[in-house]
């Protein structure tokens, strides 16, 4: 199969998500996550292109050189906030009753609800995304399973489309080419989110998912497995940020790091932690001021239970809040304040759980912070992106850091008489083959000629003695000891015994 690669851009008010996927059949593996600040969004929307295109720009480079890939167009998520719900439908005759229902005939039907759907201003606003809520033939109303292989003399659908500004679209394509990349495809990622962290069940029996962002929480409620409703407020965990700083005199920054290190709701459930006192030192100045810990949870519980309290307004005004049998889950970034969930338990009386991504949909070995609430978008959008087999947001040629040296010229062969190519011209070989016979031998300086020996001085070798004793003995029998072989030898044998 081939291997594919999927790039998705999660744009948040405070951070910005880069994700990474390999993608080979139905197989969808993430490589790559990290996250940086953000600039330029507010709201969940671009109001700055070019300030926004910078984390971009860097994010997108810093990828592929840890990865070695060139990264040629992504997918994006598009707003949470100032979308609204509308409700369409659309119904054809068929021509040939007789003929079964098929996923295409489908399809065209859906396709052809949103493109017949009156916006009321269609130069400043735009169709973010649509969810189908049933099918209708002659007898049956259910959803496409349910109508797919059926029979009907006609076909009807009905769908909920959630309709966003132009302008904050427009934005982000600016955004991109300002980053260098293209736009592979833009998402709304609420529905993303429900397939990364939402589980059959929970949507089947009715749930309620809370995203908290930075900027926006949002809300979508499923039942029988479809989104039947969604609606967004602009608070979230950086309005909790400012509420420290202003009431502290903190910076941004330091109020944040207080939050995310010390933050937590319902202060009378801090038990021995409540009882702590933060020093804050101020170097520049020399002096230093306390927080307790339970005054910074009172400050934090109160905004957490005003955005709390917006949200069930939202699920009443709904009409399914007497039909989350599975409750509430609470996912994004604002997941991570502690007793959050014991917060909103208290005041609805849902059960409550924490929405990670589901490890059984992807693997992502070796990349950490993807199995956290913060990555929930940025999962879903790849688990979207990826039923498109066409989708790939890479170029074919992998990534080069440093050029390569071009391979010298090798020159042609020409076959000889018998077919058989030489590396060398005519010329070349008899020149070869004529250093090889006339190569001379290595001079070598001549060795200076032995003395000659004196017939005087020539004595009979020991060993020589030795051997002629030895025949001696052979000849008279073994009966004679050892010791006679040495007989005679001289004092130079004796010494060499």
């Amino acid at each position: 199969m081939q291997e594919r690669y999927i790039a998705t851009v999660d744009l948040g008010t405070s951070k910005l998500a880069l994700c990474v996927a390999r993608v080979v059949g139905d197989n969808v593996q993430i490589i790559y996550y990290k996250e940086r600040p953000s600039d330029g969004i507010r709201y969940n929307c671009v109001f700055n292109p070019k300030r926004a295109a910078a984390p971009l720009r860097a994010a997108i480079g810093e990828a592929e050189d840890e990865l070695q890939i060139k990264i040629t167009q992504v997918v994006v998520g598009l707003p949470r906030y100032d979308v609204h719900q509308e409700t369409a439908s659309a119904s054809i005759e068929r021509s040939n009753p007789d003929s079964l229902i098929s996923r295409e005939e489908i399809s065209d039907l859906r396709s052809f609800a949103l493109d017949t759907y009156p916006l009321s201003d269609g130069n400043k606003e735009l169709i973010y995304g649509a969810v189908t809520q049933s099918f209708a033939t002659d007898d049956l109303i259910g959803s496409e399973d349910d109508v797919d292989g059926t029979t009907s003399d006609t076909l009807a659908g009905n769908f909920k489309i959630f309709v966003g500004g132009k302008k904050s679209f427009r934005n982000i394509d600016i955004m991109l080419g300002d980053a260098g990349v293209a736009l592979a495809q833009a998402i709304f990622t609420p529905t993303a989110v429900g397939e990364a962290v939402l589980k059959k069940d929970e949507m089947t029996n009715g749930v309620a998912l809370i995203e908290m962002g930075a900027g926006v929480t949002s809300l979508s409620i499923y039942q029988g497995g479809i989104m039947r409703y969604y609606t967004a407020i602009p608070f979230g965990g950086k309005n909790i940020t400012a509420d420290i700083r202003l009431e502290c005199a903190f910076d941004d920054d330091l109020a944040e790091n207080i939050k995310l290190a010390f933050g937590a709701c319902l202060p009378d459930k801090l038990q021995s932690m409540g009882d702590k006192v933060l020093q804050i030192n101020d170097e520049e100045n020399g002096t230093y001021e306390h927080l307790g810990i339970k005054y910074l949870s009172e400050i934090i519980t109160s905004r957490c239970r005003e955005i709390v309290q917006a949200m069930l307004f939202r699920i009443q005004e709904s009409g399914f809040a007497d039909r989350l049998r599975c409750g509430i889950v609470l996912t994004g970034g604002g997941a991570n304040l502690a007793n959050l969930a014991n917060l909103i338990k208290e005041e609805s009386g849902y059960n409550v759980r924490i929405g990670f991504p589901l490890a059984r949909k992807f693997s992502s070995d070796g990349c950490p912070g993807i199995g956290e609430a913060e990555a929930a978008a940025s999962v879903g959008m790849v688990l979207e992106a990826a039923v498109d087999p066409t989708l790939n947001c890479i170029s074919e040629v992998s990534k080069v850091s440093e050029p390569k040296p071009e391979p010298e010229s090798v020159k042609e062969v020409a076959p000889d008489e018998n077919g058989q190519g030489n590396l060398f011209d005519k010329e070349d070989i008899e020149t070869v083959a004529t250093k090889k016979i006339v190569k001379e031998p290595r001079k070598r300086a001549p060795k200076p000629p032995k003395p000659a020996k004196d017939p005087k001085d020539s004595k009979p070798s020991p060993l020589n003695i030795f051997w002629k004793k030895f025949n001696s003995v052979l000849e008279k029998g073994f009966d004679n000891t050892l010791a006679e072989l040495y007989d005679g030898m001289g004092s130079d044998t004796n010494n060499q015994k």
